[in-house]
């Protein structure tokens, strides 16, 4: 009877993991296929934690970036023995399979920082990710080196106040990596195969204090019928032909005032033809909030602005869109969403308050939205129907700052010390 058993058991773990592979959509980078860290299909956990989940995987090393799924393989990076690293694991059982190991680690100032902040992205082909040592990195999905070069070698340090952030994101034909700093800032193409690189061009604007300085990630979007490559940072909204980093489009005007230290955080979330943008430093009480519409050429400014809000925003979590309007988790808890065509609010909620901020972007699967909080408490709330209402409160038992990865009915949650893969209900 227990041979039985056991074999019975056996069985349904193969059942279940050939289900797992075949039934999980790749999530290919950060925020996902849609770039707005949300998919619409999946039933997905409500009630997990430390001590519940389908497998749970130690990290060599701190890091702080979302992992990626392609094929039911997860990759991620990581520190590893001191140096930068992508590891490959297994989506059904969490085992590693392999690590490409590189440079010496640079480790991260915030304390939910680390040298392994920038999530990686594939194109199916081709891992390529970027560490703030420098490491600018392609490898095969079978951990071979395609190539690598170092930014902070080729075109001098970053002058961050905090740690890197930004993600390379893929066009067509390249990655492409965006440098928003007190210094020379540029947005550069590099050829996915060779690692040559393709354009370079200047993105410098004049600002207050610490608002040239930039964490957010490009988005890669269709404009005039053209592929384009949309740009967030020091005080200005620009879109480039993903061809040659040409500027065919820019907008200002989001710091009037010329407030101080009022870097660029959280990424953009396009609906439609309309971008919102979270702005200001909500975590001071000076949020902001606009909707702008991604029409026309050149400088845009005058017409692009379509509304503003001063009474809402988010200083560092990327918002999410659910069913074509934008959620917002604040820094504090807070949350609410709004239509954005017109900024105005469609239901409000907020999570139970605490000391602890939120650092990690909201993900929205089905009708349920997750929203980690630093100290490593994962929330759950039901968004259908127009209402917001609390679900679950899951202990994690340490911090989290990558964004929650829904695959297959499953959900994986990267720790700063461990992956976990919460299993559907």
């Amino acid at each position: 009877m227990r041979n039985a058993t056991t074999l019975i058991t056996a069985a349904w773990m193969v059942c279940l993991s050939a289900q797992v592979s075949a039934e999980a959509p790749d999530w290919r980078s950060w925020r996902g296929p849609l770039a707005n860290g949300s998919i619409e299909q999946g039933s997905y956990p409500v009630t997990f934690g430390q001590d519940k989940y389908l497998w749970r995987t130690e990290m060599p090393g701190k890091g702080c970036s979302t992992p990626i799924v392609l094929n039911g393989q997860i990759y991620l990076t990581s520190p590893a023995d001191g140096k930068d690293a992508v590891l490959c694991y297994d989506l059904n059982d969490g085992k590693e399979k392999w690590r490409a190991v590189f440079d010496q680690e640079k480790p991260g100032k915030h304390r939910n920082g680390s040298g392994s902040n920038a999530s990686p992205v594939t194109d199916g082909k081709g891992i390529f990710t970027y560490f703030k040592s420098g490491t600018l990195a392609a490898v095969e999905l079978d951990g071979k080196e395609r190539w690598k070069t170092n930014l902070v070698e080729r075109f001098g340090p970053e002058q961050l106040f905090w740690d890197h952030g930004t993600s390379p994101v893929l066009t067509e034909r390249h990655v492409i990596m965006a440098r928003m700093h007190d210094g020379e800032s540029w947005l550069a193409a590099f050829d996915k195969g060779t690692g040559e690189m393709a354009w370079k061009v200047a993105r410098n604007y004049e600002t207050p204090t610490e608002c040239d300085q930039g964490y957010s990630t490009p988005l890669v979007i269709q404009h005039e019928g053209k592929e384009s490559i949309l740009v967030w940072g020091a005080q200005h909204l620009t879109i480039h032909d993903a061809a040659d980093g040409k500027v065919v489009w820019s907008c200002g005007n989001f710091n009037p005032d010329g407030n101080r230290m009022w870097p660029s955080i959280a990424t953009p979330v396009v609906v439609g033809d309309m971008a919102v943008i979270a702005y200001g430093r909500n975590d001071r009480g000076l949020p902001r909030l606009y909707g702008i519409r991604l029409a026309g050429s050149g400088d845009v400014t005058k017409t692009a602005h379509v509304w503003k809000r001063e009474d809402i925003g988010t200083f560092v979590p990327t918002p999410a869109v659910h069913k074509g309007r934008v959620i917002l988790v604040r820094d504090r808890g807070e949350v609410a969403c709004f239509d954005p065509a017109t900024g105005k609010t469609v239901w409000e909620g907020a999570f139970p308050k605490q000391k602890a901020n939120y650092y990690a972007s909201p993900l929205v699967a089905g009708d349920r939205l997750y929203a980690p909080r630093e100290d490593g408490t994962v929330f759950v709330a039901g968004i259908a129907g127009d209402k917001f209402q609390l679900l679950a409160e899951n202990e994690m038992d340490e911090p989290i700052i990558g964004s929650p990865v829904p695959v297959g009915n499953r959900l994986l949650i990267r720790g700063t010390k461990n992956l976990f893969c919460i299993a559907g209900e």
